[in-house]
């Protein structure tokens, strides 16, 4: 990654001029993503005591160092996401997930007048806002714990992220996803003496729940995903599904279609999937990581060793039975098909790869969904690919992924907000700022999953 003057900018530049049906805003949203920002401390929160609501980790790091190598960003951390407008690019409203680099050659300052930007190569690009501190997280549960600990929110409120099982049975250098820091997560928490529930309570949850309820006034949160680490055996006496989808169905009794209901887990027999909708699931997010079967193999061995790659796209296919195409959204993580030593030498090969694997599923009525890479510096694959993969692989990637979909008919997924740059909350990746607006859009995505099931 250089960091010499100009540099970064013309990149940037570049890709913009050679792609222009690519939304600039989109372009940098992916290299703030994949290469994270640096925060000077006039723009770091003062935790949950602050006006500004802090980076919850909700289930990764997403950053590229470990707490001790963040200095005052591990003591007061940086918001939970930044929103870009304006500047020389003229930027429409843009919501980024933040990934703390404290060499990035982007930092998010404060001017003389203590208004916030973003800065490229030293130069101002765009005004930045933070997230607001939500009424909901100046709230305690009964015991004490935090709401931001037990149900954070992201994507600017839009969504409640459950993660309620924060470590993977998948373990050790043998079963972990080779990009995965969900284990070195929790330790580094629990390290440095923060609250971070491994197994959270089904009644902490409902009642964390509840403070959101009564707070949000204006409903602003219209999702949870109820997410954790893969469970191989079982976790407090039971199996996966039974895990996740005994918090959806409690979820369900007591708060009746106030959030549209997802579940991220493994690909599951379709007897277990059809529990997940039996309890109150409406989405699926059953994540297949990267397309190719060598890289699979080798990037996801758990995953390979205990369902095996065809098994999970069975599976897959399968769940679509259940949920309706249209609420079956797998994920994969974007880049590393490109992570040596073993992933891609070119963008074109990789690209291709990709949109083989894009055109597999959305052929088949269901459309993926991608995070971008952040290459985090305790995982095998970090360690080796500091950088991530090139900022036109991701660029590129953006517009395979519209072609795709124009090509089999398919708009944008439920559960997600409005598409369209300026419009777009997604944070992890761009792949909604990069869709065009919908104009019939209704916001109310409950009632309009509830219906493509039915």
């Amino acid at each position: 990654m250089s960091t010499g003057t100009g540099s970064r900018t013309a990149l940037v530049e570049d890709l913009m001029e050679r792609f222009p049906g690519v939304p600039r805003e989109a372009v940098f949203k992916e290299d703030l993503l994949r290469g994270g920002v640096a925060f000077d401390a006039s723009a770091l929160s003062d935790n949950e005591d602050g006006e500004v609501k802090p980076k919850s980790y909700f289930i990764f790091s997403f950053d590229h160092g470990t707490l001790p190598e963040l200095g005052e960003a591990a003591l007061r951390r940086p918001p939970e996401e930044i929103i870009l407008t304006g500047g020389p690019y003229d930027l429409r409203r843009t919501v980024v997930s933040v990934r703390v680099n404290p060499n990035s050659p982007y930092r998010v300052a404060a001017d003389e007048h203590g208004v916030l930007g973003l800065y490229l190569d030293g130069k101002r690009i765009a005004d930045v806002g933070v997230p607001p501190m939500p009424e909901y997280y100046r709230h305690k549960l009964s015991n004490g714990k935090s709401v931001m600990e037990v149900a954070p929110t992201i994507q600017w409120g839009y969504l409640i992220y459950l993660t309620v099982f924060r470590v993977c049975q998948y373990f050790g250098v043998k079963e972990e996803c080779q990009y995965c820091d969900i284990n070195h997560n929790w330790r580094q928490h629990k390290a440095a003496g923060r609250p971070y529930t491994g197994v959270k309570d089904v009644e902490e949850v409902l009642e964390a729940l509840e403070i959101i309820d009564r707070y949000d006034t204006q409903k602003v949160s219209t999702a949870y995903t109820l997410t954790g680490g893969a469970i191989t055996s079982k976790v407090a006496g039971r199996d996966e599904a039974d895990f996740y989808g005994h918090y959806a169905k409690a979820i369900e009794e007591r708060f009746p279609d106030r959030w549209i209901g997802k579940v991220v887990a493994q690909a599951l027999p379709k007897d277990d999937v059809q529990r997940f909708k039996d309890y109150g699931v409406k989405i699926y997010h059953p994540n297949f990581e990267v397309w190719d079967e060598y890289l699979f193999k080798l990037h996801c061995p758990g995953k390979e060793r205990y369902v095996g790659r065809d098994e999970w796209h069975r599976r897959i296919l399968d769940s679509a039975e259940v949920f309706g195409p249209r609420n079956v959204i797998p994920n994969f993580v974007a880049g590393v098909e490109m992570a040596e030593p073993f992933g891609f030498k070119t963008v074109d090969e990789a690209i291709a790869s990709t949109t083989e694997g894009l055109r597999f599923f959305m052929s088949n009525g269901i459309t993926p969904r991608f995070t971008t890479w952040c290459p985090e510096p305790t995982t095998p694959l970090g360690k080796t690919n500091p950088d991530g993969a090139p900022l036109e692989y991701h660029i590129r990637l953006l517009q395979a992924y519209r072609q795709t979909m124009e090509d089999f008919g398919l708009s944008s997924p439920p559960g997600y907000g409005q598409p369209g740059p300026g419009r777009a909350v997604f944070s992890v990746s761009s792949f909604m700022d990069s869709l065009p607006a919908d104009e019939s859009y209704v916001d109310n995505e409950i009632a309009a999953a509830t219906v493509e099931q039915a």
